[in-house]
């Protein structure tokens, strides 16, 4: 009996790490996120021998992306897929990517932006207790609104949605004189049914996938800006990885997100044909509202440095931009 119970204790002692890592995750289900997530689970768990275990919890079951993080701070959750706003409530240098009027009509130079500036601010991340999983291309994004714009100029006075607490956008909104409602994102389509606000933003894919376009007239042609997400562990819950096994990790979760990356362009271009398609008017600028991004570029960046993101980050940023 002695021995079978010392084998019992040796057995429980020696499997390793098998805690299931929950995530939280707004994207749908069977969305290519999705898709490629369950997949990452998967691969992952064959191949650490079901000691790494990811569990995804798909289109805000968990709640908003500012809910998630609360949840991994209180350790009932261990990561997340995060977007830009909830990435610089984080690390608020991970925003110097997503000043408004950057990179115009210019995706690739957009891109091989993000992926220069990756360790600088996967750094940034591990001091704030995160570890980073890889960064995930959104898209440029574009207004959408139920009321004709001609110019951006015109959009001042229009009720536009601003994510709660978002203080890039919200900077970018009062330098533009336009009106923000602060929401959580899931309340933005029946907001835009019922009047409590008549625009929003966002790249084509979260568009379609939010079916934002069934409520909508107009989008501006030109990209108001270029949206990142990341796929990021606690700190805390990383550490408690055996060492053997994170690079395993590291390795697997880095191929998923190269492919979300790789079908996000494609996957765009597309949600904007539909968004089209779908009979929403597509409206062009002039080179004087180009000129006039800029200027709420150069306003954006004079309220936010040394407050949101450091000079060093954006000095990186401009050192990409030439």
């Amino acid at each position: 009996m002695k021995k079978i119970l010392i084998l019992v204790c040796l057995i429980f002692t020696t499997t390793g790490f098998a805690e299931k890592l929950k995530v939280g995750v707004l994207a749908p289900e069977g969305t290519t996120w999705a898709i490629n997530l369950k997949k990452m689970s998967k691969e992952i768990k064959d191949a650490t021998e079901g000691n790494v275990n990811l569990k995804f919890y798909f289109g805000g079951s968990q709640g908003d992306e500012i809910d998630v993080l609360r949840k991994i701070r209180t350790s009932n959750l261990h990561g997340g897929v995060f977007t830009g706003k909830t990435l610089g409530e984080i690390y608020g240098d991970a925003r110097v990517l997503e000043i408004p009027f950057t990179f115009e009509r210019d995706r690739e130079k957009a891109f091989s932006t993000m992926k220069a500036l990756e360790k600088h601010i996967d750094d940034g991340f591990a001091k704030s207790e995160f570890k980073s999983l890889g960064h995930i291309e959104l898209g440029m994004v574009y207004f959408v609104s139920q009321k004709e714009i001609t110019t951006l100029d015109g959009l001042q006075g229009i009720k536009i949605w601003s994510w709660e607490g978002d203080q890039l956008v919200n900077s970018m909104l009062t330098s533009m004189n336009l009106v923000s409602v602060p929401l959580t994102l899931p309340d933005v389509l029946s907001s835009l049914s019922n009047g409590v606000i008549h625009a929003a933003y966002g790249p084509p894919l979260g568009i379609v996938a939010m079916q934002w376009q069934s409520k909508v007239k107009f989008l501006i042609d030109y990209p108001l800006a270029y949206s990142t997400g990341a796929f990021l562990l606690s700190s805390k819950a990383w550490s408690k990885i055996p060492t053997k096994y994170q690079s395993i990790v590291e390795g697997i979760a880095k191929k998923y997100v190269d492919q979300i990356n790789s079908t996000t362009v494609q996957e765009n271009i597309d949600a904007l044909a539909a968004i089209k398609a779908s009979g929403v008017q597509f409206i062009k600028i002039s080179d004087k509202d180009i000129a006039y991004g800029k200027k709420i570029r150069s306003e954006v960046i004079k309220k936010l440095e040394g407050d949101l993101f450091s000079k060093k980050s954006l000095d990186l940023l401009q050192k990409q931009l030439l």
